[in-house]
């Protein structure tokens, strides 16, 4: 048996939900010019409902449903209500708002459901099928990377192919042409928050079944996975996420298979200022930035 290939293809799967999650981030910063750190908090929020739907239906499916249509509404409502008040030519106001909605988040979330992780099911089985005495994917697995490639290239599709999606990309490119045009900018910035947020509700309850189970703080270490796949890749760049996403996948296996599963957290921190040191735009990002 070759572990290689067995830690090629976790850390694979494992980077497909890094990626969802690392969209969901550039989504909103190619809206806003601003990195949700209330990202996590929001997905574990949505995790929760999931949670509650699945022990109240007996179906994992409603709460999978419950998960991305709670994240759309997360994600307006926060846009909407909070975020828009927000000066947006002080940046770290909008840093401190996000850090606050997270204590927030976390703090009713603690109240409403305990400090205790709750274990979650999954609907498919997470033994690795074999191909000959060589482990590989398992079924549950396969379920992540269709799930996840559905997601990118629906989203693909919605922003080169259909009109909604064409004044997304102007709204967050050209705000002030967008305007002249008859684009309604903050209607396009509500939506890329709620678009952001299903996408984040969803990888959160493909990953967070996987760990110790739904917690306020179950989705803290996975923001910062999905955050470093974004900088890695340049937060401007959809195709970045994901090949951030996949690459940091990767090297969380690697670490975690060869060596010591406690240095994974220092090798991504590692791996990050690096890629702030050399190149803090990120390896895919554009050679020019779009002007606010």
């Amino acid at each position: 048996m070759d572990p290689f290939i067995f830690l090629t293809v976790d850390g694979l799967a494992r980077g497909a939900v890094f990626a969802a999650f690392a969209l969901a981030l550039v989504l909103i910063w190619r809206g806003a010019r601003l990195v949700n750190f209330s990202q996590g908090a929001m997905a574990a929020a949505t995790t929760f409902i999931a949670y509650s739907v699945t022990n109240a239906s007996g179906s994992y499916w409603l709460g999978l449903v419950a998960a991305v249509v709670s994240g759309l509404v997360i994600g307006a409502i926060t846009e909407r209500y909070v975020m828009r008040f927000v000066d947006p030519t002080q940046h770290l106001n909008a840093v401190i708002v996000a850090l606050g909605l997270v204590l927030v988040i976390q703090a009713i979330l603690g109240i409403i459901y305990g400090s205790q992780y709750r274990p979650m099911d999954v609907p498919f089985s997470r033994s690795p099928l074999s191909i000959g005495d060589q482990p590989l994917l398992s079924p549950y697995d396969i379920f992540v990377f269709v799930t996840v490639l559905a997601v990118m290239a629906g989203l693909g599709f919605a922003f080169t192919r259909t009109d909604i999606g064409l004044k997304m990309r102007a709204a967050a490119f050209a705000p002030d042409m967008a305007r002249l045009l008859g684009v309604n900018v903050g209607r396009m910035l509500t939506l890329s928050w709620a678009l952001a947020g299903a996408v984040g509700g969803l990888a959160a309850l493909l990953v967070v079944p996987t760990e110790l189970g739904a917690h306020p703080h179950a989705t803290d270490l996975v923001f910062v996975y999905a955050f470093t796949a974004a900088v890695i890749g340049g937060l401007d760049s959809p195709i970045g996420a994901v090949v951030g996403g996949l690459g940091v996948g990767l090297v969380l296996s690697y670490v975690s298979g060869y060596s010591d599963n406690d240095l994974s957290a220092v090798v991504i921190l590692g791996l990050l200022i690096g890629v702030l040191l050399l190149r803090p735009s990120g390896l895919f990002s554009h050679a020019t930035a779009r002007q606010v």
